[in-house]
């Protein structure tokens, strides 16, 4: 980093006589190995202040003696004076932040430019400060730090809206609103104390927070003439008096004490470990950096030169205080010498083992590092480790090869020492970056100097390094802050490290961080839809021209069953397939209610043949299992049970399914009327291993062809005549109610019922007399199916599935022993529950069944007559059709009675499951499914008196 923040806040002290100072092992978390965490006493006037370790963890309280640590003493408490003070200073804070949070986008952008103007001219004597008040680093690089800090984050954010309304997405419904966060404590320490103030105090600005910055002791001098010239620049451009403000008279336990301090809203830490602990641990919110041990890994692909003087460039930057920067560095061993050869070139010291020795002894002192070296250059480091190098030397290199307490060399070192590393090969060299991230740097940042477009070298790093920001051939100190050697990194001096490093958060910090979006959400459903098949062919004798759409296909598999194949309806299909050229196979081998062992056998005939076109033809049990099959041909790896999940939106469904059409084209061609399979993306399979019957959608299963023909349906039985009839009434009063129902749906579903009502009962009677009513109904069928596949079903469906496939009902049967008790349930204007997102504003159903009594034409005076009345029409058509009032009725069998009434529960749970239940107008408690399994068993519904149903919440 280029600030305190840069080098994760290590506070470090004036090279003088340290106090004793008590390591403290941390434990070994996640596989982690971290340097052990030095506490210290603050150092009186005149004597050495802490290591860096030390300032971040003075404010937290003393960990407990171990064999190897010290008892910390107790610190003395804020005195009442301090305390008073820092209140006052709060409650100003306060005061100016709850004026400020009022100016608009353009005030704050003049105060944001003025202050970042004034910070810019200041920027040399500010750095020049910060060196004689701290005797460290070079003032000159310090220049670069408060530039950086008041150009760069200028730039980069001035056009950034942060007041008030920050987008507005108006076909969405969304507004992001943005909100100042509050009073911001700013914890400054030693290292980068001006361009810290600088950075912090103009994101405040930005933000319109109050900012109260708490500068180290021992760099309060510079840090608070920083944030003078920017809060002085900011007042004179209008900003509050107080908006920016600091402890004058700093201490460690005044620090603990504004962090605590009921009036701050967020901290913005900076500092290592146990300083983000402390800040955490506060109370308030907080925002921390990490610590540091960057290493660099040059592979045998690198450009050394580059590759070395991006290290240089890093390492020698400001002294090498900068905690981003390149702490060791691991070579693959095919690069070492020329590495080598470069780093010497380039006036880097390679030390003797002696030399080794005694930097090893000052590098660590105590079990801590050193203070005395950080920040220092090459000749007051020789001087002070008692070795000779060569004039105008660079860098200092130790190579080692152990990482961990027992090399000194291996971890942070904040002055210009590197360790140097030789990987036997590349995958050793990854994992011995991982090391020296782990011992005491996670998170923070990691450099691999490779050829750019060496992709399986930069993925493998990247996969295995723990660290948020991963740098490709960028030097650390500058590429970590972002906006230097990539526009596309946001520039700060705040750098956040993740969970690795205990932070909060993984990214460079900026202006987004100290704010509070609010999101303003107006109502909108989801986008609505209509899909059927593309084609469509409907009227008497259509088959012949429809297949001849095929033309040009060379092969067809048609499914279709037994007794349809016996009784010559293949052979319809088959004789125009062979006027048009195209081959074709027959599977005529499924059952009523098709089973995964049907689809499987039917399944293993496809991928023999290979079709480009799969034909059903049928009922609903052919075409449901041909819409599997062709699913398994094109789509092998679909998982059934995936297929089956429930979903609550078919948009948003966990399992998803490709589009189909790529190996062979859909073509439905429905021989009775009723399911609507023709042109819904539904199909119904049972688990015969599990007797359920699975529900199955998703629009990849659209037909890609219907052809319905009334010829084909002229000799239906007459009891398939009357199942399917209802069937397809259900699909309508369903789709009609449903949750997701639409004005493009609705008016589908009134035909079908207007059809049904007028023509059912003279099909049953009168059959392939009849040509009309045959027509009449057969269309109907497909029209119900049209308004079903676009707006689903309710619980009648989810009923009758689990009644079907538990005791063999046949599906139109089951749906018509249901249908009048869930009009009667669905009709209420106050349900006990309601479905999660209907497409209207206020439940509907009962006023949508009177409407449709209306257009039939019952009467009734009062809604709830028009209901009733409708209730009674389908009853009557139920008759018409000879269609059993009731379940008991159905299942004509004592002891079936007897099993269904032991099982009710069971089935009432499985209904609740079922796919269909979501889009039900009325949504259900499983007690609800019982009783009107229950009410539909016992009893005719009529004469209905009421149709109050109330759900028994417990």
């Amino acid at each position: 980093m280029m600030s305190s923040s840069l080098v994760s806040g290590k506070r470090v002290a004036v090279p003088s006589a340290a106090k004793p100072c008590a390591a403290v092992p941390l434990p070994r978390v996640a596989g982690r190995r971290t340097a052990a965490r030095v506490v210290c006493e603050a150092a009186p006037s005149g004597a050495a202040p802490a290591s860096p370790k030390a300032e971040a963890a003075a404010p937290v309280a003393a960990a407990p003696a171990t064999p190897h640590a010290e008892v910390k003493k107790e610190r003395a408490p804020a005195t009442d004076e301090a305390l008073t003070e820092l209140k006052a200073l709060l409650k100003r804070a306060q005061t100016a932040q709850a004026q400020y949070s009022t100016y608009t986008q353009e005030q704050v952008d003049e105060i944001f430019r003025a202050a970042a103007e004034a910070a810019n001219a200041a920027r040399i004597p500010l750095a020049k400060m910060a060196v004689e008040e701290t005797r460290m680093g070079v003032a000159e690089d310090k220049v670069v730090k408060n530039h950086f800090a008041s150009e760069f984050i200028y730039n980069k954010y001035k056009h950034t809206k942060t007041c008030g309304v920050i987008e507005h997405d108006p076909a969405g419904g969304i507004q992001k609103v943005a909100e100042p966060v509050g009073v911001i404590a700013g914890i400054v320490p030693t290292t980068n104390p001006t361009s810290t103030a600088i950075f912090k105090s103009l994101l405040s600005l930005k933000t319109r927070n109050a900012l109260v910055l708490c500068p180290h002791p021992r760099a309060a001098k510079s840090a608070i003439a920083a944030a003078r010239i920017v809060r002085d620049a900011a007042v004179a451009a209008g900003a509050p008096p107080n908006i920016i403000s600091w402890v004058e008279t700093p201490s460690l336990p005044v620090s603990q004490a504004l962090m605590q301090a009921t009036e701050i809203n967020l901290i913005l830490a900076t500092g290592g470990p146990a300083m983000v602990r402390a800040a955490y641990s506060s109370g308030n919110p907080s925002l921390g950096v990490g610590a540091g041990n960057t290493p660099a890994l040059i592979d045998e692909t690198a450009d050394v030169a580059m590759a070395v003087s991006s290290i240089l460039l890093s390492k020698t930057f400001d002294n090498g205080v900068i905690c981003a920067s390149e702490q060791s560095v691991v070579v693959v061993a095919k690069a070492y010498d020329a590495v080598r050869t470069e780093f010497v070139r380039r006036g880097a010291y390679f030390l003797t083992e002696d030399d080794k020795v005694k930097v090893r002894a000052g590098v660590v002192v105590d079990g801590k590092l050193n203070p005395n070296i950080v920040g220092q250059s090459i000749p007051k480091l020789a001087a002070l480790f008692g070795i000779k190098v060569p004039q105008g030397t660079t860098v200092l290199i130790g190579e080692v090869e152990k990482i961990g307490p027992e090399e000194a060399l291996s971890q942070e070192k904040l002055c210009p020492i590197l360790a140097m590393y030789r990987a036997p090969d590349y995958d050793h060299g990854v994992k011995m970056a991982c090391e020296l991230i782990m011992y005491g740097g996670a998170g923070h940042t990691s450099v691999l100097y490779t050829n750019p477009l060496n992709n399986a070298h930069i993925q493998q790093y990247q996969s295995a390094v723990k660290t948020v920001r991963i740098l490709i051939n960028t030097p650390a100190s500058q590429g970590a802050i972002g906006d230097l050697y990539n526009f596309h990194l946001d520039p700060s001096l705040t750098l956040g490290c993740g969970t690795w490093g205990s932070t909060s958060v993984s990214t460079n910090v900026g202006p987004q961080h100290l704010l509070n979006i609010k999101t303003v959400t107006a109502r909108r459903e989801n986008m609505l839809w209509f899909r059927v098949p593309p084609k469509i062919y409907f009227k008497g004798g259509c088959l012949e021209v429809a297949l001849t759409d095929l033309r040009g296909k060379s092969r067809a598999f048609i499914v279709t069953d037994k007794p349809l194949f016996d009784m010559g309806y293949a052979d319809k299909v088959t004789h125009i397939l062979d006027s048009i050229n195209v081959h074709h196979q027959v599977f005529y081998h499924v059952t009523p209610d098709p089973t995964l062992a049907c689809i499987e056998a039917g399944l293993k005939e496809i991928l023999e043949f290979k079709p480009d076109v799969i034909i059903a033809l049928g009922g609903g049990s052919p075409m449901d299992a041909a819409k599997i099959m062709w699913l398994m041909y094109e789509c092998p790896d679909t998982r059934f049970d995936g297929l089956a999940m429930r979903f609550m939106d078919i948009r948003k469904r966990v399992y998803e399914v490709p589009e189909l059409g790529k190996k062979a084209t859909m073509v439905c061609i429905p021989t009775t009327s009723g399911t609507g399979s023709e042109v819904t993306p539904f199909s119904v399979v049972t688990d015969e291993r599990l007797g359920a019957k699975y529900p199955l959608a998703d629009y990849a299963l659209t037909p890609s062809m219907a052809i319905v023909d009334p010829q084909l349906v002229l000799n239906m039985p007459k009891k398939l005549t009357a199942w399917g009839g209802i069937d397809a009434l259900t699909h309508a009063l369903e789709s009609y109610v449903s949750i997701c129902a639409t004005d493009y749906t609705k008016g589908l579903s009134r035909e079908a019922i207007s059809l049904l009502f007028k023509y059912l009962p003279r099909a049953y009677a009168n059959g392939s007399n009849d040509y009309l009513a045959r027509e009449k109904v057969h269309y109907a069928a497909t029209i119900a199916g049209m308004a079903f596949a676009n707006a689903f079903l309710g619980i009648c469906h989810s009923m009758a599935h689990k009644l079907g496939a538990a005791y063999h009902v046949p599906h139109g049967l089951a749906n018509a022993a249901l249908i009048s008790h869930v009009i009667r349930y669905n009709a209420t204007d106050m349900p006990a529950k309601q479905a999660a997102f209907p497409q209207y504003e206020y439940p509907t159903a009962k006023q949508d069944y009177a409407d449709l009594a209306n257009m039939l034409g019952l009467g009734g005076n009062t809604v709830d007559e028009k209901v009733i009345k409708l209730i009674e029409a389908v009853e009557e058509l139920k008759a018409k059709v000879d269609i059993p009032p009731t379940i008991k009725e159905i299942f004509n069998d004592p002891k079936v009675d007897a099993d269904f009434l032991a099982n009710v529960d069971a089935l009432a749970e499985d209904a609740f499951d079922d796919q269909c239940t979501g889009a039900n107008p009325r949504y259900p408690l499983m007690a609800d499914l019982k009783q009107l399994y229950l009410d539909a068993h016992a009893a005719p519904i009529l004469p209905v008196k009421t149709l109050e149903f109330f759900s028994k919440i417990n």
